[in-house]
């Protein structure tokens, strides 16, 4: 597969990013970060001191090196300290619930993920869904796309192999509520396949389980997958996305292989509801010049990252145009994200 020798290099800077944001992590817990907030709103001049920015994921997976790479493009713009506070779990929920509770005056801010609020709430029961509601949508920021992998000795190469495989197969996801989730679930249920969902807790886990043949495929996020795809570990079947990616532009979507599936993953910064407008336009301004750097494009070409700018209002009915369309699929093809895994 013909891929720059730039993209090449993706995974090394992954690991190099991810040591920082694990380092980053540290020197918070010990005190070398200052964690005081106090962002004030307009009257105060936004930001008048540091700016909690939430992720709802461990350090080093694509959540938290997103946000780190925009709190250091925030800090740059902005001239104030955005120290990225971890709070994994539960597809993000765990943060989502801090940051809706917080006081509305700019001291803290998200970037969410769009599964918590399209996907997850298909796998949980009401009282544990996540309300998009209670936050102010300021900004996208790019869209992180889901590939199918699988282990070279399977001896698949296209979807078509899956669905002739004549046996039952097992396949790997991030877990429960998640686009890798509903994918794959897609993907079997529309094709007809005999399978075995196997949940993981992150694409870590997963990646190494089909590395290691304890699973026949794996819906990945392709940053996470990109390395070992380049070195031919592992054999890319679909993306999931509505079109074929610049990073993996020689594999097909599902749709081209004829099989009714699109699902993306992407994130947006969010705000707790009823912030001032001036806040949020000054964190606009921050985002596009962040945006803007040759620092952040080339983050985002390293970890197989596609731009998503676009404005909050685009990002909220993008959010419940996809909410609808995800619930409307499960329900045509009777799937269980809670016992599919």
């Amino acid at each position: 597969m013909a891929i720059s020798t730039a993209r090449s290099r993706r995974g090394r800077t992954r690991t190099i990013l991810a040591a920082a944001a694990a380092a980053g992590l540290a020197l918070t817990a010990c005190g070398g970060v200052e964690t005081t907030t106090g962002g004030g709103g307009s009257d105060a001049g936004w930001p008048s001191g540091s700016v909690e920015m939430y992720v709802g994921a461990s350090a080093g997976g694509s959540s938290d090196l997103i946000s780190r790479a925009v709190s250091k493009g925030l800090s740059d713009d902005l001239g104030a300290s955005f120290p990225v506070i971890n709070r994994e779990g539960a597809n993000g929920a765990l943060a989502a619930a801090e940051v809706a509770k917080a006081p509305a005056d700019g001291s803290v801010i998200a970037i969410q993920n769009a599964s918590l609020f399209t996907i997850t709430p298909l796998a949980v029961s009401p009282d544990e869904v996540t309300n998009l509601d209670d936050f102010d949508v300021v900004y996208g920021v790019s869209r992180d796309d889901y590939v199918l992998v699988t282990n070279p000795a399977s001896g698949f190469k296209t979807l078509e192999d899956i669905k002739n495989a004549n046996r039952l197969v097992k396949y790997g996801t991030t877990g429960v509520g998640t686009g890798a989730q509903l994918s794959a679930a897609l993907l079997f249920k529309t094709s007809g396949v005999d399978s075995q969902a196997v949940p993981f807790d992150g694409g870590a886990p997963a990646l190494a389980a089909v590395l290691g043949n304890q699973v026949d495929v794996a819906s990945i996020q392709v940053g996470e997958a990109i390395e070992n795809i380049q070195s031919g570990k592992l054999t890319p079947l679909a993306v999931f996305g509505p079109d074929r990616i610049d990073y993996l532009p020689e594999v097909p979507t599902a749709k081209e292989q004829g099989l009714d599936v699109e699902v993306t993953q992407y994130r947006f910064m969010t705000v707790p509801k009823g912030t001032p407008q001036e806040v949020k336009d000054k964190l606009i301004e921050g985002l596009k010049a962040t945006y803007a750097t040759d620092e952040y494009k080339k983050f985002n070409e390293q970890n197989s990252l596609t731009p998503m700018e676009i404005s909050g209002d685009e990002v909220t009915a993008q959010l419940n145009k996809d909410k609808q369309r995800y619930a409307d699929l499960v329900a045509q093809y009777g799937i269980n994200l809670r016992d599919e895994g």
